[in-house]
């Protein structure tokens, strides 16, 4: 009930404070992110790997809170006996944006479902089998709004998903 009622503050608060936009280092967010999920990350031999990332214009500390929930999800629905593996890269999108996609080698998620799965207490899973809130993809899709980016994930039931996310590009390094 505690982890539920602090999810759900986190979700209220979200847009709510005038957060000004600032120059991020996205490399050091994923670092940050890293080093927060580090026992989960060495338990479950998780792997991942990034590319060199461009600043964006954002928040620091919603990003962390962005990508570490997009880095714990395929940890956490991984497929038995297969170590999670982790990609994140970032490309150029429609000018003075940033596309970045978050891809994994977990469970994966049944099509019909893609659209469920941004919205508040939408679990997938049974709580037995899977523990959350079901509030993260919520904030997640909650945090890039706020900065005008959209989000979306592209999947195979079985083979994994990507998480796919816009934010704006920021030509100074935060």
């Amino acid at each position: 009930m505690s982890a539920l009622l602090d999810a759900l503050l986190q979700y209220a608060i979200i847009g709510r404070t005038n957060i000004q936009p600032e120059p991020v280092n996205t490399n050091e967010v994923v670092r940050i992110a890293m080093t927060n999920l580090k026992i989960i990350i060495e338990e479950t031999g998780t792997i991942i790997t990034f590319d060199e990332l461009p600043p964006v214009h954002a928040s620091l500390s919603l990003l962390v809170q962005l990508f570490q929930n997009l880095i714990s999800n395929p940890i956490k629905f991984r497929r038995v006996g297969v170590a999670p593996h982790i990609t994140i890269s970032s490309e150029k999108f429609n000018g003075r944006f940033r596309l970045f996609k978050i891809k994994d080698n977990g469970i994966g998620i049944d099509k019909q479902h893609l659209d469920r799965i941004f919205i508040i207490f939408q679990r997938l899973h049974a709580r037995e089998k899977y523990e959350g809130t079901g509030i993260g993809l919520a904030i997640c899709q909650k945090i890039v709004r706020q900065f005008g980016g959209k989000i979306w994930v592209e999947s195979v039931l079985g083979e994994g998903s990507t998480f796919c996310f816009t934010l704006p590009y920021s030509d100074e390094v935060g």
